[in-house]
């Protein structure tokens, strides 16, 4: 049997194929979370919802479940099938996206995001592993920042498609129509994405290590831990911002839902496409010389995004603020390449998926559960100080978290030399 035939990753052409379909299915990962926050709007008049509570369906429904078994469906799918892993957690979130239309209060609707979560849980760190797979160390920063384009794409895909969706039908028919689409693209993924061999249990490098081993090497590593508590701060910021600033632009422009989609969606693709690659092509470039840059890179890119979302917010023309804002969303999410692969690099190759899930479960533990809801109990209680613009001002507050991040991912750089593992 030739090297192809029982190798996939020895099929340069083939590789390509497996990264456009994990971006694919992340596409749909990130389509599936911002429908909800376009619909901001009609959900919360037709379900009679408050802000506080819109947060906690937004994040916290969302991220208990997805980050508490993002390790052990990490730990099965390094263990079986890290492709079947993955398309079974498509069909789980797609169908839970699905029933979301057909929710009439606002228990119904956080039980359907936790489904949502739990679908969502199996697909990121099994998909981080299949590229360290695939590809070599020297051009796994492009491919996972290429995998990481999904974010952008599906955050612009679920805002614009929302919208028209929800202007055109109802926002019930956009969350039915996501859904659907994804239960279509699931056994397509599995019957076209292989599985590499890897050893099995019990010679030399098992095919996935206990969790506690895994646990006993991140936990001595202090890169570990710096950067998933800065990749955490920037994630709450990131989260709450995607959910709520399309009532903040309605706000402070006066769009109508397909206007906030167009404007979004634009800010979304242009800025969060040209940041993530980026992020990824100087990673591997600058990485090669030290890899400290894994952690510089994101160190930078966040401390700038902090004053350029606050001038951009704080605007009322939408030309001006435009500019303002397509910039800190590029660069806040510049990180998703370098860090990822380092964090991939802080363990040995069939540790890589549980190491993934433990990195997941701190940064959107953090960042998706206190995000949305942070931000949403902020605008309530800023209200009888900024009546309108409470909202506006809520995110702004919150934004401090983007230094924070940056600050912890400076302390992290000397540590990421220490702690690389090729």
């Amino acid at each position: 049997m030739n090297a192809s035939a029982s190798n996939p990753a020895s099929r340069p052409g083939y590789r390509g194929v497996v990264l456009a379909m994990l971006l694919l299915v992340y596409t749909f990962n990130f389509l599936d979370r911002q429908i909800l926050g376009i619909l901001a709007k009609p959900i919360m008049e037709d379900l009679h919802l408050t802000k506080t509570e819109f947060g906690a369906i937004g994040g916290l429904a969302f991220a208990i479940l997805y980050s508490v078994l993002g390790v052990p469906l990490a730990y099965l799918a390094d263990r079986t099938s890290r492709s079947g892993v993955i398309a079974g957690a498509l069909a789980v979130w797609s169908a839970f996206t699905g029933l979301c239309g057909i929710a009439t209060g606002y228990w119904q609707l956080f039980l359907f995001r936790l489904g949502v979560g739990v679908g969502e849980a199996g697909g990121v760190a099994p998909s981080y592993a299949v590229i360290s797979d695939y590809f070599p160390p020297e051009r796994r920063a492009r491919a996972l920042a290429i995998y990481s384009l999904g974010i952008p794409i599906g955050l612009a895909l679920g805002t614009l498609l929302g919208a028209y969706i929800a202007a055109l039908v109802n926002w019930r028919a956009a969350f039915i129509t996501m859904g659907a689409i994804g239960l279509v693209i699931a056994p397509i993924f599995r019957w076209v994405v292989r599985d590499v061999p890897r050893a099995p249990a019990g010679q030399g490098a098992a095919a996935g290590a206990p969790v506690s081993a895994v646990f006993g090497i991140l936990a001595g590593k202090p890169a570990f831990w710096l950067l998933a508590f800065g990749a955490s701060c920037s994630s709450l910021c990131g989260y709450g911002l995607a959910l709520w600033t399309p009532l903040v632009l309605m706000g402070n422009f006066g769009f109508d839902l397909v206007a906030t989609g167009q404007f979004m969606a634009s800010l979304l693709l242009i800025g969060g496409t040209a940041g993530v690659f980026a992020g990824g092509w100087f990673a591997d470039r600058l990485g090669k010389g030290d890899r400290a840059w894994y952690a510089w890179l994101p160190a930078i890119a966040w401390l700038l995004t902090a004053p350029l979302f606050a001038v951009g917010f704080l605007t009322s023309n939408p030309w001006i603020a435009w500019p303002l804002l397509l910039i800190p969303n590029g660069l806040n999410i510049l990180w998703l390449g370098p860090v990822t692969t380092a964090v991939q690099h802080l363990v040995p190759q069939h540790m890589r998926a549980t190491a993934s899930g433990s990195f997941l479960l701190i940064n959107n533990l953090i960042g998706m559960g206190l995000g949305p809801l942070l931000m949403g109990f902020l605008s309530e209680e800023l209200k009888a100080s900024y009546g309108a613009d409470a909202l506006r001002y809520g995110a702004v507050f919150c934004l401090g978290f983007y230094v924070l991040a940056g600050i912890l991912a400076l302390l992290a750089a000397r540590h990421v030399r220490k702690g690389w593992v090729d």
